[in-house]
């Protein structure tokens, strides 16, 4: 009996990833033997950063001493108990509801939406902003809202945009801070407009803070959850950026606000939790190491990154087509530029110059404008490289498509 094609689930067919589709073909490119120069991805151990000491010998010592089985399914005590430290050092220390450790940010994430959202539903998503966020629209089958970062206010929420998206399906906002892919930092007054809006409209607030330590400029953080602890928020971190291990695959969330509003759904977000059994146990046991240990590594990586994003400052001053808002944290630049489609403008980019970037389509943008995305995270003689490369390839992309 002939067999017929196996059909994906239709929640499959808008899921992209902008940040890796578009490593096909610079891999197309990679193997033609043209020098490459990677401004793509926000991993630092691919460049020249490397996770701090201590850290990897409170996994090896966890593995040594046995830590090597299931671990309980919110995470270990002193893990948990360690997070919350961190989070009193950044204000959250009223109302905290449970601490959660999960497979990185990205899995606390997405069970977090898991367990709010129903089809159909829909939740604020800032624009432009992180691609997991869609992609677990995708998946859950949910209905997109996106709302838009104000490019000429330093990528500040547009608080009237918000106002204008909530509707009765409406079940939460989510905040990147600082903003990955423009390393905006959300002012302190836009942050309590949002959470007026949320209060107003009974919205859980998804601040997504896993770059909270990478500051620059004398810049402080201003914690969603800090300025009210009467609003249902879950926050966001793990070990992946400032503490230079992604590959750990180690986040945690943070809930807070009101017991007698969150506590069906934080029931909700642990049944899942027991579903899939623990996050990885002795990698758990640097989570103290980073959070309570040597933080001296984070100030020597804010003053290289702002070394590097001034690189690019300097690269495109007075360059006419090619401009950006300062980044004041993360370790992203997000980069207007004067295409008519940036998709195509960073293909061309990588086939004629090995300079892989992403175009900001993947992230969101307003309707007429076009960005792309560079990481700040490569050494500075490749970062000078690809600017060069850049500007001179821009040139001949407006001669030649447009």
């Amino acid at each position: 009996m002939p067999q017929s094609k196996i059909i994906p689930a239709k929640r499959t067919e808008n899921v992209r990833y902008a940040i890796r589709d578009i490593v096909a073909l610079a891999n197309q490119v990679a193997a033609t033997g043209k020098e490459m120069y990677y401004l793509n991805i926000g991993d630092p151990n691919v460049y020249d950063w490397s996770t701090p000491p201590h850290i990897i010998d409170a996994i090896d010592k966890a593995m040594r001493e046995n830590y090597n089985g299931y671990a309980p399914s919110s995470g270990t005590k002193p893990a948990i108990e360690s997070i919350k430290r961190d989070a009193a050092r950044k204000g959250i220390d009223k109302n905290i509801l449970d601490v959660f450790v999960t497979h990185g940010a990205s899995e606390a994430i997405e069970l977090c939406l898991t367990a709010l959202l129903n089809e159909g539903d829909n939740f604020l998503m800032p624009t432009p902003g992180y691609p997991l966020y869609t992609a677990v629209e995708s998946k859950l089958m949910l209905q997109s809202n996106p709302y838009y970062l104000n490019e000429e206010d330093g990528w500040q929420p547009d608080i009237e945009d918000i106002k204008s998206k909530v509707n009765s399906r409406t079940k939460a906002i989510v905040v990147i801070n600082p903003n990955n892919p423009t390393g905006c930092l959300c002012r302190k007054e836009i942050l309590a407009q949002i959470i007026e809006i949320a209060l107003e409209h009974n919205l859980l607030i998804i601040s997504d803070e896993i770059y909270d330590k990478l500051l620059f400029d004398d810049n402080k953080l201003v914690s969603m959850a800090a300025l009210n602890s009467e609003v249902s928020c879950i926050t966001f971190s793990g070990l992946s950026k400032s503490y230079i291990a992604p590959g750990f695959r180690i986040g945690w969330g943070i809930a807070t606000g009101r017991c007698e509003i969150m506590d069906d759904y934080l029931e909700a977000v642990n049944k899942l939790l027991r579903a899939r059994l623990s996050a990885n146990h002795p990698i758990m046991r640097a989570i103290p190491a980073a959070l309570d240990g040597d933080q001296s590594h984070i100030a020597r990586m804010n003053s290289i990154l702002m070394k590097r994003r001034d690189i690019v400052i300097n690269a495109i001053k007075d360059f006419d087509g090619i401009s950006m808002v300062t980044p004041q944290g993360a370790f992203y630049a997000f980069l207007s530029i004067d295409v008519k489609d940036d998709a195509l403008f960073c293909r061309e980019l990588v086939k004629e110059t090995g300079v892989l970037v992403v175009p900001g389509s993947g992230f969101g943008q307003k309707p007429g404008t076009h960005h792309f995305r560079i990481v700040i995270l490569p050494p500075e003689e490749v970062i000078e490289k690809a600017f060069a490369h850049i500007k001179s390839f821009y040139k001949e992309y407006k001669n030649k498509f447009e």
